[in-house]
C-alpha cells in the first residue's frame, strides 16, 4: 500500500521535524473534517476553544485521516479531531509518535454505494469481483468495505480497488467509472446516493456488528508539553456534546461550518453518538470494552510487513486527559 509506505517515510522524518520545531508554540493547530457535522463546531466558530485554551486555535480541514497523521508527523497539527480509528491504527502500527486520548464519535459503519444499474446487492455481492470499486484506502471507509465484503463472502483480492477520497469516489460512481464507491461525509454520500444504493442496510450492518469509531488523537510532543491545554480542549468538547445531547446546539452554525445544507447536516449528525467523557471512561475504554475490541480488530485488518499490528495497543491510548 503506497499510503503505508508514505506514512513510514513520514515517521522516519518526524524526529527531525520535531527537533527543529520550537518548544514554545503560541497557537494550537487542530485537524478536522468538512462534511462531518459535530457539536464542537459551534464552539469552534464562537472561539470558545480560543478563550478556554488561552491562545489562538487554528483549524485545518482534511479529506482523510491518513493525511491528518502525516500533518502531525510534519509538526503542522497538534490535535486531530474525529480521526478515523483505521488511520490512527495505521499510524501507530508504523511507529508514529501519536496517542489516542478520547473518542470523538461512534457511528454506523460507512456505506459502500453500488450503482443502481449494476443489479448488484447483498444477495449477489460476489459479482463485484473483477470490477472497479473506489475506496479511500486505510480509512474507516476502507475498514467498512473490508468487513462488509468478508461478511458477504466477497474476495477483496479479486476487486480492482481504486484509492479515491470520498468526493472523488462519488464522482467516479456518478460517471460510471466504478461500480461501487465507499464513502464518508454528508455531501459525498448524498451525491453517491443519487445513483447508488448501499450494499448493506444499517440494520444488516448492525446485525453483523459492523460499527465505527472516530478518535481524538494528538502528537506525543503536544500531550507532554501542553497537558492542561489538551485537558481543556477535551472538556470544551464534552460540554459541546452535552449541549447537543440536550437539544440546545445551534445546528445552523454547525451545518455552515461543516460546509453542508442544514437538512443534510441534521440527518448526518442524527446517526452519531457523542459519549460523554465519563461514559468513555466507564464504558468505551473499559477493560474488554468496545475500544479495545475495535482497535485490536482494526490493527490486525490493516497490518502489513512494514507496519505490523501491535501486540498491545494500550500503550498508544492515554485517557488521563478525560479526567
Amino acid at each position: 500500500m503506497k499510503s503505508i509506505e508514505k506514512l513510514a517515510s513520514c515517521v522516519a522524518a518526524a524526529a527531525v521535524a520535531i527537533t527543529m520545531a520550537s518548544s514554545a508554540m503560541a497557537d494550537v493547530n487542530v485537524a478536522f473534517f468538512l462534511e462531518w457535522a459535530t457539536p464542537n463546531q459551534e464552539d469552534k466558530v464562537k472561539k470558545v476553544y480560543d478563550d478556554a485554551l488561552g491562545t489562538k486555535v487554528n483549524w485545518t480541514n482534511f479529506d482523510a485521516g491518513t493525511a491528518m497523521t502525516e500533518a502531525m508527523l510534519a509538526g503542522d497539527i497538534d490535535i486531530s479531531y474525529s480521526q478515523g480509528l483505521a488511520p490512527f491504527v495505521n499510524g501507530v502500527n508504523a511507529s508514529a509518535p501519536i496517542k489516542m486520548v478520547a473518542l470523538a464519535v461512534a457511528y454506523p459503519a460507512n456505506d459502500c454505494f453500488v450503482r443502481n444499474d449494476a443489479s448488484i446487492d447483498a444477495s449477489n455481492a460476489n459479482e463485484l469481483e473483477g470490477q472497479s470499486v473506489a475506496v479511500p484506502l486505510n480509512t474507516m471507509a476502507d475498514y467498512s468495505f473490508r468487513v462488509m465484503m468478508k461478511t458477504l463472502g466477497v474476495d477483496v483480492s479479486k476487486i480492482k480497488v481504486i484509492d479515491q477520497a470520498p468526493e472523488d469516489g462519488a464522482v467516479s460512481l456518478t460517471d460510471g467509472n466504478v461500480v461501487m464507491a465507499c464513502i464518508f461525509g454528508g455531501n459525498s454520500a448524498a451525491k453517491a446516493r443519487e445513483v447508488g444504493t448501499p450494499i448493506m442496510s444499517e440494520k444488516s450492518k448492525q446485525a453483523a456488528g459492523i460499527v465505527s469509531f472516530d478518535v481524538v488523537s494528538v502528537t506525543e510532543k503536544f500531550a507532554q508539553e501542553n497537558p492542561e491545554q489538551l485537558r481543556t480542549f477535551l472538556q470544551v468538547t464534552d460540554e459541546a456534546n452535552t449541549r447537543y445531547n440536550a437539544g440546545k446546539s445551534d445546528m445552523e452554525i454547525i451545518a455552515k461550518d461543516a460546509g453542508m445544507k442544514l437538512p443534510l447536516a441534521r440527518d448526518l449528525i442524527s446517526t452519531f453518538v457523542f459519549p460523554s467523557n465519563q461514559e468513555q471512561l466507564s464504558n468505551y475504554f473499559s477493560k474488554g470494552g468496545p475500544v479495545e475490541a475495535a482497535i485490536n480488530f482494526v490493527g490486525q485488518t490493516f497490518a502489513t510487513a512494514e507496519a505490523p499490528a501491535l501486540a498491545d495497543y494500550s500503550a498508544v491510548i492515554d485517557t488521563s486527559f478525560l479526567k
